[in-house]
């Protein structure tokens, strides 16, 4: 069994590597397609059997109860996006947007996106993590510029230059790391291990560790699209394909939100270093406030859901920042609701740019009326993602204030305040797009709606009732996080 569990980590990574290559070698886009639906769906039985059986950790691989959460809901949304995908980006052929090369070239890119991500999440090294997340981001810059129009492209190299600046500053993060670890675990790669840092981190060098964690939290936090390293985000969901700005708000941010969660048990595994909760909780409220704000300026409709993401992405750092049992378990519970509602919704609003031939916010109405099925079901993941009950993020969100108040009451009238502000521009948005008189524009709508309703579907049973298992899964998890 331990043997056939190394294997299954092994095909989390070498699954979607050797799809990539497939694809990017196939004639046929439409099998191309189904390719990456098929290597999507092995990689989430892959992760799936990592959940009963875990291996022991190696010196490239580690899986443990922080990893696999964010594994197997990286692998889920990657398989539902996979389904979308295979029937929107046809769409993008016969509307002229693409040729069938491209086609190809985008099935491959997702997969290689799927290797670093993976990557990223499942190994023992910190050297490979910071790999695995440039992997991912190098791939998703590409798709980003697709389209090939002269605002795509600009798109696409502000995230390269942005997402550059903030990778070039994780990896010295990284070096930090390592040279505080180098006296104690000597050279090579022990001293890149987690297992090997984690069991000697209070003999680590704490100024070292200080100062590499600032490094690495504006990195990775620029990757996490956290304020004020977020501006490469809504120009990358506006631009890019609508399955790549669902994997962008639901699945890479929450690589790169990972890799902050392992420097912070890191950091807390010594008591002479500073408080990194403070740090990543002051970041989320500063995301928070600046996303509500900007909610209500937006006239692109892709566009202001990313601000959406940025806003949720600053209520899950301020979530694990306060940290304590409810506080990690609130941000663990946020951090999946949002993925499953977020790529939701970017499922919706690929239809509505299909049916309305437009993402502005301006030329799209009454779609409740026009299209009757859509324009209901963008209203629910909309009231979703503002946190109205009963789906799941009324759940993590009433948990974080209730546990917030508890322990510092002015944090969480201000954590109130940041929620309702945003609430507020959603619900301004959220009317015109899908009621009143319908605005002229009726395509076809070829997309699959399949994934959307599967998304919600779970959102709204975890409001209704969070099951027990998930919840005393969270707690083991929340007592790692510390």
């Amino acid at each position: 069994m331990t043997r056939l569990a190394i294997d299954a980590v092994v095909a989390t990574i070498a699954v979607p590597a050797v799809a990539a290559l497939i694809l990017s070698l196939m004639p046929s886009w439409r099998l191309a397609s189904r390719i990456n639906i098929l290597a999507s769906l092995l990689t989430v039985i892959a992760s799936a059997f990592l959940l009963l059986h875990r291996p022991a950790p190696t010196s490239l691989f580690l899986i443990d109860d922080l990893n696999i959460v964010f594994l197997l809901l990286n692998s889920f949304v990657g398989f539902t996006t996979s389904v979308f995908s295979a029937s929107y980006i046809a769409h993008e052929l016969d509307t002229g947007h693409l040729t069938p090369r491209y086609l190809r070239f985008y099935h491959a890119m997702y997969q290689v996106m799927m290797v670093g991500m993976n990557l990223a999440l499942v190994t023992n090294n910190l050297g490979l993590m910071w790999f695995g997340v440039e992997l991912a981001t190098l791939s998703t810059v590409m798709m980003v510029g697709i389209y090939r129009t002269p605002a795509s492209i600009e798109a696409s190299w502000k995230y390269l230059i942005l997402g550059s600046v903030g990778i070039a500053l994780a990896l010295f993060g990284t070096i930090l790391i390592y040279l505080a670890a180098k006296p104690v675990l000597g050279t090579g790669m022990g001293a890149m291990q987690w297992t090997n840092l984690l069991r000697h981190a209070a003999a680590l060098d704490p100024a070292m560790l200080n100062v590499g964690f600032v490094f690495l939290l504006i990195g990775y936090g620029t990757k996490a699209g956290l304020v004020p390293m977020h501006a490469w985000l809504p120009d990358a969901h506006a631009e890019g394909p609508t399955p790549i700005s669902a994997v962008l708000s639901g699945l890479l941010l929450n690589v790169a939100l990972y890799t902050i969660l392992r420097f912070k048990v890191l950091l807390a595994g010594s008591a002479a270093t500073i408080e990194p909760g403070i740090l990543m909780a002051s970041a989320g409220l500063v995301s928070l406030f600046f996303a509500a704000i900007m909610l209500y300026r937006r006239r692109d409709i892709k566009r202001m859901f990313a601000y959406s993401s940025i806003e949720h992405m600053g209520i899950i750092a301020f979530a694990f920042g306060i940290g304590g049992p409810l506080g990690n378990i609130a941000g663990l519970l946020q951090m999946m609701m949002h993925s499953l509602t977020k790529s939701a919704i970017f499922f919706s609003v690929g239809h509505v740019a299909q049916a309305k031939d437009t993402q502005k916010i301006t030329e799209i109405r009454g779609l409740t009326t026009s299209h009757p099925l859509l324009g209901w079901t963008l209203v629910a993941g909309v009231a979703a993602i503002a946190g109205l009950p009963p789906f799941g993020i009324f759940t993590s969100e009433f948990l974080l204030i209730t546990s917030t108040f508890a322990r510092a009451p002015i944090l969480a009238v201000l954590l109130g305040f940041g929620i309702l502000l945003a609430f507020g521009a959603l619900l301004i948005r959220m009317t015109a797009l899908c009621f009143g008189q319908p605005s002229s524009g009726s395509n076809a709508i070829t997309a699959s709606s399949v994934p959307i309703f599967l998304h919600l579907g779970i959102v709204l049973l975890i409001g209704l009732a969070l099951p027990a298992f998930l919840y005393d899964w969270f707690a083991h998890v929340a007592t790692l996080l510390g």
